[in-house]
């Protein structure tokens, strides 16, 4: 059995937002875009995990296409990728006007079905 995706939303959005449903890798996300290009180790230093954790997280966060790793030396640097979280915020943006959209509608037919029963 196959679950329907609304239109719309392509593996790239469900990757972030599976990325992004875990507290830590939000948490790493917010480090990376304040602190810049930093290694595993001094982003661990942060956090309340270990070194190795923090190198899972960031294996989830790159293959959702959020953060980027690059060998520098013997060390790796991770860095924010913001373009695919840019592909999700449009994506609910667009999500929330058709909702708008919607209540607007719902909203027009409940006064306009009060101003006809009285």
């Amino acid at each position: 059995m196959t679950e329907e995706q609304p239109q719309g939303v392509g593996p790239t959005v469900d990757a972030v937002l599976a990325a992004l449903a875990e507290p830590t890798r939000r948490r790493l996300l917010d480090l990376l875009a304040a602190r810049g290009a930093v290694t595993a180790t001094a982003l661990a230093e942060e956090l309340p995990v270990s070194r190795q954790a923090v190198v899972k997280h960031l294996a989830v966060l790159e293959s959702a296409q959020l953060v980027t790793g690059t060998r520098a030396g013997r060390e790796v640097r991770y860095a924010v990728r913001p373009a695919a979280l840019d592909v999700t915020a449009r994506w609910m943006a667009e999500l929330a006007a058709d909702w708008d959209r919607r209540l607007a509608r719902v909203k027009r037919l409940a006064e306009a079905a009060e101003r006809d029963g009285r």
